[in-house]
C-alpha cells in the first residue's frame, strides 16, 4: 500500500483541507476556498521573483471533462483572496454542480505534484484512491454524480510560475483512477474511532457507546451535518441542516467594514483569526492603528451556539433511533471556533430541563479530512482484496 497515492479532500465552504499520502509519506494542506479570474492586463510582475511564494502566487488553467473549456485562467487560494474580484461561495452551494470545486479539487492536487517534482515543466501524477466529502444535505442524490466526474484525466496548467524559465508554465497531468465519497459526520466518526495507520479499532469504548446511539453535529460554513450512529453504523433518520457560520462571519464583516473602516478580503481571513484567539481578534485600517473586533465577534458566536443547540435538541427529538443517546459529540471548524460559547449556551439549555452533555474532541476541524484518508486506504484495500470490514456505511 505504501508504493500508491492517496488523496483525500475535505471540500469545505471556507477550506479545502488535504491529506495525501504520497509513496508512503504524508503531506498535508490547506486551500482557501477563494477564485478570481486572471486577466494579464492587471498582473503585477514582482520585483525580485526569489521572494514570490508559490503558495500566493497560484494561477491556473484546468482542461478536464468536468469544466466547460472557455480558456479562463484562475488565481486560486491565498492569491485569490488579494484581489479584488474574488468569489466566495454562496448560501447553501451545491458543490457538485459547480465549477469552482473541480478548479479547487484538481489544482490542490496538481500543486501537491508540483511542490514534490521540483524542475518538472511537464508530467503526470496518479492518484491511485481518492476520497472527498459532502454535507448529508447533498450525500445521497449528488454522490455518483460526483465520482463520476472526478475519475478520469484532468490536466491543470500553472501560470507564472516563480523559478520557470519562460513561458513560466507547468502543465500537469493528474489521473484519478478510483473515487469513493463520504459524508461528512459520518467521516468525523470513522476519524474518531479508527487509526491512521492500522485502521483498526482504535477506541472501544466509543464503538460500545454506539450500541445506545451516538448524536454527531459537524458544524461548518454553510451547513451543520448531523449524522446518528447505532451499533456502530448510521441511521437513515438523522440527516443534516442549512445552517453554518459563513451567515454570521458575513454579518461580522459587515459591521467591522462599516464602524472601523477596514475590510476583509474574504471569511477566510476572518476565520484564521478566529482560529488564532481572542488575542488576534483586532484589525489595523490604518497603519499604527489598531481596532480591537471582539465586540463584533463574540455576540456572533454566542448566537451561533444557540442555535446550533437548536439543530441538536430538534434533531434527536426527531429520530426515534438515537432518543437517549450516550454521547453528543461536536465536530467541525465552526464548532472548535465557538468552543467556549456552545459550552456556555449548554449550561443554560440544561437549565431548561433538556441537558446536551457536548464532546469537544480534539481536532475537531482536521477529523473529516482524517476520516477521509481512512476510508481512501480501505476502499483501496477492499478492492484488492486484502481486507475486508463491514463498515460499508461510508462507501459510495
Amino acid at each position: 500500500m505504501n508504493r500508491n497515492n492517496f488523496l483525500a479532500v475535505d471540500v469545505g465552504n471556507s477550506w479545502y483541507k488535504a491529506l495525501v499520502s504520497d509513496q508512503g509519506e504524508m503531506f498535508d494542506y490547506q486551500m482557501p476556498n477563494a477564485i478570481a479570474l486572471f486577466d494579464e492586463g492587471f498582473y503585477e510582475k514582482p520585483y525580485d521573483e526569489e521572494d514570490v511564494e508559490l503558495e500566493e502566487n497560484l494561477i491556473v488553467e484546468i482542461k478536464s471533462p468536468s469544466i466547460q473549456d472557455r480558456r479562463e485562467i484562475f488565481y486560486i487560494g491565498k492569491s485569490a483572496m488579494q484581489q479584488k474580484n474574488v468569489s466566495l461561495t454562496s448560501f447553501n452551494n451545491q458543490k457538485v454542480d459547480e465549477e469552482r470545486t473541480y478548479i479547487l479539487l484538481f489544482a490542490t492536487a496538481a500543486y501537491h505534484a508540483l511542490l514534490t517534482n521540483p524542475g518538472e515543466e511537464d508530467f503526470q501524477f496518479t492518484i491511485d484512491q481518492l476520497a472527498v466529502s459532502l454535507p448529508t444535505t447533498q450525500y445521497k442524490e449528488k454522490k455518483d454524480i460526483f465520482k463520476q466526474r472526478l475519475i478520469g484525466n484532468h490536466t491543470v496548467i500553472f501560470h507564472k510560475v516563480p523559478g520557470t524559465r519562460e513561458p513560466k508554465e507547468v502543465a500537469v497531468k493528474i489521473q484519478i483512477e478510483d473515487v469513493i465519497v463520504g459524508a461528512e459526520g459520518a467521516l468525523a466518526y470513522l476519524a474518531l474511532t479508527r487509526d491512521q495507520e492500522t485502521l483498526m479499532i482504535s477506541d472501544d469504548s466509543l464503538v460500545k457507546d454506539s450500541s445506545k446511539g451516538i448524536l454527531i453535529g459537524d458544524l461548518g460554513g454553510d451547513s451543520v451535518d448531523f449524522v446518528g450512529i447505532k451499533k456502530n453504523k448510521p441511521v437513515a433518520s438523522v440527516e443534516g441542516e442549512p445552517f453554518g457560520i459563513n451567515q454570521f462571519l458575513d454579518h461580522i464583516i459587515q459591521k467591522v467594514s462599516k464602524n472601523e473602516m477596514y475590510s476583509f478580503n474574504s471569511r477566510s481571513e476572518l476565520e484564521e483569526k478566529l482560529v488564532a484567539g481572542q488575542s488576534e481578534w483586532y484589525v489595523e485600517p490604518f497603519a499604527g492603528v489598531r481596532k480591537d473586533i471582539s465586540k463584533y465577534i463574540t455576540p456572533q458566536l454566542r448566537l451561533m451556539a444557540i442555535k446550533y443547540l437548536e439543530h441538536f435538541d430538534r434533531v434527536r427529538s426527531r429520530s426515534n433511533e438515537i432518543k437517549g443517546a450516550s454521547r453528543y459529540i461536536a465536530v467541525g471548524g465552526a464548532a472548535e471556533i465557538a468552543e467556549k460559547q456552545i459550552k456556555e449556551a449548554a449550561v443554560k439549555w440544561n437549565e431548561r430541563g433538556r441537558p446536551i452533555e457536548l464532546l469537544f474532541p480534539e481536532n475537531m476541524s482536521q477529523l473529516n479530512v482524517q476520516g477521509l484518508m481512512i476510508l481512501a486506504k480501505m476502499q483501496w484495500i477492499s478492492k484488492n482484496k486484502e481486507y475486508t470490514d463491514d463498515y460499508a456505511y461510508t462507501k459510495s
